[in-house]
């Protein structure tokens, strides 16, 4: 979805965020070599056979910091969905360390966990079925505050709810109603207004806007900008959409089988990719010249995406890469470079 699409479609688009640098921002998130491993039953008739282990994260190193919005991009399969879920304790984390304000969230107690998810909240990518379809959309925004605030009088209550109806740009008549009566962009707006009504610190967005039209899709990310800088939210946001990762965020991760392979400031990442699997996402996108869109050369990628059961050895991206060598297979690249822009390829300065 390129810009010039979402202004034929009559919408204001939220411009390029600004780079600004983190220095003097409070660090809100760092994550540290981050694992999450499932182990799956072989294909064996012997009850003694070993489960193979599926690294669907495998070492990811990223920092968050206030007010910042982190885009998280790559093909299905990467371990994006599942890099956002570790976070808010959704999936176990295998090892690493999930850092909230110094505390590590991998080594919490349940009770300290509760506490920490009013300032963690995440929305869903399908927004009617991340709604419960027999409460009330009052209810459905309210039921945060209702766990996390039992002493609250139901007049309070409401009087919060109407108040995050009308943020969001919900009706604050259609307070009774229920998901199914809604349009996908208006369920996804519910989704934002009961992610938000505990006032959280972060808001992790798993692929918010793919299963909206595109006018609606720019809505949703012209609202989530805007309610960024009203309230000094922290994002992490996923998509499959690189024009709209470049329009939301400040930096960029990369992820391709489960690994980090390239993270960056947005302009700087989408002016000079410098890993050659980011160099292949980025010629996918749209131009929005007629004339340079025709000239330009798409970067194929040739093979099948490997199974993350049994990744190849050394660079996980090797057996696709144009420029892959032996020492790809015998070393597997750590992510270097500086604050701006680092990447993960022994064949890259």
């Amino acid at each position: 979805m390129t810009q010039s699409t979402l202004i034929k479609e009559g919408i204001d688009v939220v411009q390029d965020a600004p780079q600004s640098s983190t220095i003097g921002k409070e660090l809100l998130l760092d994550i540290k070599d981050l694992k999450v491993h499932f182990n799956i039953a072989p294909k064996s008739a012997w009850p003694w056979a070993k489960p193979l282990k599926l690294k669907a994260v495998d070492g990811v190193n990223v920092r968050l910091y206030e007010g910042e919005t982190l885009g998280v991009v790559g093909e299905s399969g990467c371990g994006k969905s599942t890099f956002a879920r570790a976070i808010v304790g959704l999936v176990e984390a295998t090892e690493g360390e999930v850092l909230w304000l110094g505390q590590d969230l991998t080594r919490m107690q349940a009770v300290q966990k509760r506490e920490k998810r009013k300032e963690i909240q995440m929305i869903f990518q399908d927004p009617l079925a991340s709604l419960n379809p027999r409460m009330s959309v009052g209810d459905i925004i309210a039921e945060p505050l209702v766990t996390f605030y039992p002493k609250l009088s139901k007049k309070e209550v409401k009087a919060k709810v109407k108040a995050m109806m009308d943020k969001v740009g919900l009706l604050p008549n259609v307070i009774n109603r229920y998901p199914h009566e809604f349009s996908g962009g208006q369920c996804q707006r519910i989704g934002i207004a009961r992610a938000l009504i505990l006032n959280p610190k972060m808001i992790i967005c798993d692929e918010p806007v793919s299963a909206l039209d595109v006018s609606i899709q720019a809505q949703v990310v012209n609202l989530l900008k805007e309610l960024q800088n009203e309230l000094g939210l922290s994002l992490v946001f996923i998509a499959h959409d690189l024009s709209v990762v470049k329009h939301i965020s400040d930096r960029v991760l990369v992820m391709y089988l489960g690994n980090a392979v390239e993270l960056g400031e947005s302009d700087a990442l989408f002016a000079n990719p410098k890993h050659p699997y980011t160099k292949a996402l980025m010629s996918a996108v749209p131009i929005p010249d007629p004339r340079k869109e025709r000239a330009k050369k798409i970067q194929m990628l040739e093979g099948d995406l490997p199974s993350p059961i049994s990744p190849p050895s050394g660079c996980v991206f090797r057996t696709r890469c144009p420029i892959a060598t032996t020492q790809c297979a015998e070393q597997k690249p750590q992510i270097k470079g500086s604050d701006v822009h680092s990447v993960a390829c022994l064949l890259v300065d």
